[in-house]
């Protein structure tokens, strides 16, 4: 298994972004600008160890509160629109089945 670094890091715009780091791999960071990037970014480094992988958390020193706490927003919206999408095919909005799939 390989662990991603992924540290929440902020400009002097005081915008977020995402650094990852392929521990296996010197010199192999991305930048990530929301987190539908990061997704992308981490399922692309993941494949290539079979998507054995582990990310580890962490951020910078003048990363504040609010920050973290948009980042993690933000994954969770992503989370639950993934979610919807793979219900969507089987059920309605509602829950009910849907035939029309």
């Amino acid at each position: 298994m390989v662990v991603i670094e992924s540290v929440i890091q902020t400009n002097p715009l005081g915008r977020w972004y995402i650094e990852l780091s392929d521990t296996l791999k010197e010199e192999s960071m991305e930048i990530c600008l929301d987190i539908h990037e990061y997704a992308q970014k981490i399922e692309m480094m993941g494949e290539e160890y079979g998507g054995d992988v582990e990310v580890a958390w962490s951020s910078g020193e003048n990363v504040t509160v609010t920050q973290i706490n948009e980042v993690r927003q933000q994954i969770m919206a992503y989370e639950a629109e993934i979610e919807a999408k793979e219900k969507e095919a089987t059920h309605m909005p509602d829950g009910t089945p849907n035939f029309s799939v």
